[in-house]
């Protein structure tokens, strides 16, 4: 006997009235959540309401129909209708599209009405922000039309653009959402699916692991070398870009090397042919040199140009604006921007008074050179004033020395322990002359000797005036080069780097010590004759500073195989201490080239683990060597870990490496859709989940 199947019969749709509408007690929607309804109102204004409401009759005691109607499901929809009518763009008596209910619960219309609806794919309305994009919607229409910002919608279409191979992947469940977000870096498709190729055979699936792979070999837009070109002037070269829509890229990454390298070098020879035009005898150019490059040339000191009388007079006017707007809001606990602004402007203005050009003399820039490059902030640097030592002038004898008078020379000196003893060969004295003649050279040497034991005892007894003397020769020897200005026999010797480390040259350390030294120089006399009076009218705590200034260039703690000091590096340890030297503070992170790359995966692991905890080493185990490294960078980034050579004991933070990390929070993957802070995502009115209608 065949079954016979029983039809079903829908619920009747009609068009009712507005207000023959109320809201029902029965909707289980209790959570507020997803699109106000004020947007919700709009986007009804503009398109129409696509769905209808769910209603039933409402009837009396008697069950006989009031001829109103109540909704159990779509309440929001009806708020928003409401809210329409109230702003008089709805009429009263419009009519609704309703579905009317007649049997089951009210409750069950409402809980299924939201349970088994079907989120929209977050890949779907991607697809859907593209399609409107092709068919002439721009970003910012698409962004008013579904209440996001116009940087959510440039998201949803860059997500769009990945590689169809991987789209349908991500569909299939076969990546995640932030993982899908990392492929976006590159607009190469190629690329991105060799990537993912690479990825399947690899443990590490993480989307840092998927940006670094897609950007290696390119340059940073934070280099020196690309702010010095500018990222606009290489795009307009016909250079390429990457960017992060999703996290933070600090400007993105410069595909195209050979590209910057080649603007880099045509802007350096314009730069260098300026400076050439000075009159320089050489010029040396380069992106970078290595640290110590002037070691052994004596910079010539140039004067500052004096200032007009009209720059002076607008110096004044912009020093008096800018103390009157810091004494007018000295007691604010902010200020405002336009004021911050201001003052940021007038500091400015007021820092190029300060920093003068420097005037040499011709006949000395004709025998000097300069050094072109590019400083760590990007901008040119220009080293003037240099001198070879094949390029100084020969020294003039200081008194004429007959042949005669050279021959009955013979003085020797010998050193018994730390005392050096003057001797002189028996020479006879010469017959005495009528009348006044010079005295003799041996005579000379007799009373000078006497004279030198006597500022010897008396220079002890002056410690003040010793220390002024030690400060006169050293900055002679640091600043002028000059060792015969003085009598005193101390000499000082400022290492140079025979092996230069990555990034030497721009460390923060390297830019302190070089603006320290210019600061210096800018304060000492031109002529070394000048140099004593000057620092004898200085106070103690100048000099002290130049004289810790001075002793700090001759600091050697450098470890090389073939020069074995362990006493030399065990006062540097003791110096360190003295000194509180914190070298994490001082800009040092552990990098690939600078040591992650050149030391052993056993080394790699243990700094991860000392610095996040063992599991994050046990995550990169299984790479190899350069894979790890760069993922041990990424992790080791701001940990403020130190290898044992720069740490130093005693300080407030033990060894400089934090502790071991005993726990950590393992990453989970993500599905939710990268929105901007302060604007909620689109969502259903009934679910919650992401979709473009929100009604």
């Amino acid at each position: 006997m065949a079954t016979t199947v029983q039809k079903i019969t829908l619920s009747p749709s009609r068009d009712i009235p507005f207000n023959k509408l109320l809201l029902s007690q029965s909707n289980v929607r209790r959570v507020k959540a997803g699109v106000s309804v004020e947007e919700l109102a709009d986007d009804i204004a503009r398109r129409g309401l696509l769905q209808g409401l769910s209603v039933r009759a409402v009837v009396d005691q008697a069950g006989v129909e009031t001829g109103m109607f109540e909704i159990p499901a779509g309440g929001r929809r009806y708020r928003a209708l409401e809210l329409l009518v109230k702003q008089k763009r709805l009429a009263k008596t419009a009519p609704v599209p309703c579905i009317v209910r007649e049997s089951g619960i009210a409750e069950e219309d409402s809980l299924a009405e939201n349970v088994q609806r079907a989120p929209l794919h977050p890949l779907d309305q991607f697809r859907a922000f593209l399609a409107l994009r092709e068919k002439g919607r721009s970003e910012e229409e698409i962004a008013a039309a579904f209440f996001v910002s116009v940087n959510v919608v440039k998201q949803r279409l860059k997500l769009a653009s990945v590689s169809p191979a991987l789209l349908d992947v991500y569909a299939e469940d076969g990546m995640t959402l932030d993982q899908l977000m990392a492929f976006t870096v590159s607009g190469d498709h190629e690329r991105q699916e060799q990537v993912f190729e690479r990825l399947k055979a690899s443990y590490d699936k993480q989307p840092y692991t998927i940006r670094r792979m897609l950007t290696e070999g390119a340059v940073r837009a934070s280099d020196k070398r690309v702010q010095f070109i500018g990222v606009d002037a290489y795009v307009a070269a016909g250079g390429t870009v990457l960017r992060d829509l999703f996290q933070g890229d600090d400007g993105g990454w410069l595909q195209d090397v050979p590209l910057v390298d080649q603007m880099v070098a045509d802007k350096l020879k314009v730069e260098s042919d300026a400076v050439s035009a000075e009159g320089w005898k050489w010029i040396e150019v380069a992106s970078d040199f290595a640290y110590g490059h002037a070691f052994g040339l004596r910079q010539l000191r140039g004067e500052t140009t004096a200032l007009t009388a009209e720059e002076e007079a607008t110096r004044d006017a912009l020093q008096a604006k800018f103390d009157r707007l810091s004494e007018e809001y000295q007691d604010a606990d902010e200020l405002p921007d336009e004021v911050d602004e201001r003052l940021s402007e007038l500091e400015t203005a007021l820092e190029g008074f300060e920093t003068r050009p420097l005037v040499f003399d011709t006949a000395e820039v004709a025998r000097a050179g300069a050094f072109v490059s590019i400083g760590a902030d990007g901008q040119l640097r220009v080293e003037r004033g240099y001198i070879r030592p094949e390029d100084e002038l020969a020294a003039e004898p200081e008194s004429d020395v007959s042949a005669d008078d050279e021959d009955e020379r013979a003085i020797a000196a010998s050193s018994v322990g730390t005392e050096a003893i003057v001797a002189t060969e028996a020479i006879a004295e010469p017959e005495e002359e009528e009348g006044l003649s010079p005295i003799s050279d041996r005579l000379m040497t007799e009373l000078t000797s006497h004279r030198t034991l006597g500022l010897r005892h008396a220079l002890g007894e002056r410690p003040d005036v010793a220390f002024l003397a030690a400060l006169h020769v050293l900055t002679l020897k640091t600043f002028y080069h000059y060792g015969s200005d003085s009598c005193l026999e101390l000499d000082l010797k400022s290492v140079s780097f025979g092996t230069q480390a990555p990034g030497l040259n721009d460390s923060a350390s390297a830019e302190a010590i070089r603006a320290r030294h210019e600061s210096w120089a800018k304060a000492l006399p031109k002529e070394s004759a000048d140099l004593w009076d000057a620092l004898q009218e200085w106070d103690g705590d100048s000099q002290a500073g130049l004289f810790a200034h001075i002793v700090s260039l001759s600091v050697n703690a450098v470890c090389e195989p073939w020069n074995r000091r362990p006493r030399a590096f065990a006062h540097a340890d003791r110096l360190a201490q003295a000194v509180d030297l914190d070298m994490a503070a001082a800009g040092w992170k552990p990098t690939v080239d600078n040591f992650l790359g050149r030391v052993t995966k056993a080394r790699i692991l243990q700094a991860v683990a000392h610095a996040k905890g063992q599991r994050a080493a046990d995550r990169i185990e299984h790479l190899k060597k350069g894979d790890m490294a760069a993922e041990a960078e990424t992790l080791l980034a701001n940990t403020r870990w130190l290898p044992e050579p720069l740490r130093t004991l005693g300080l407030a933070s033990g060894d400089q490496a934090p502790a071991p990390a005993t726990e950590e929070t393992p990453e989970q993957p993500s599905e939710k859709l990268p929105e901007d802070e302060d604007e909620p995502a689109a969502q259903n009115d009934d679910t919650g989940e992401p979709m473009i209608a929100a009604e």
